[in-house]
């Protein structure tokens, strides 16, 4: 593993410390974690948890039925 020098705000250091700590981790893993995800390639965006559990669950529905619904709702 390699060693990295940072010149950060020291208040920005001590409030990195609190987050780090009440999330069990450390700082360094913090800017390692931080540093894998900006410098990954680009590709296909993930999609979030929620969309992937919703996929699918308007199949067969209608184009406009929830047009309906609503304009039907707030008459």
């Amino acid at each position: 593993m390699s060693k990295l020098t940072l010149s950060v705000d020291d208040r920005i250091v001590a409030r990195a410390k609190r987050f780090a700590a009440r999330r069990g981790t450390s700082v360094s893993r913090l800017v390692e974690r931080y540093l894998e995800l900006v410098s990954k390639p680009p590709g296909k965006p993930a999609d979030a948890p929620v969309l992937s559990r919703l996929r699918g669950s308007l199949a067969g529905a209608e184009p406009d039925s929830h047009r309906r619904h609503l304009e039907r709702k707030y008459r």
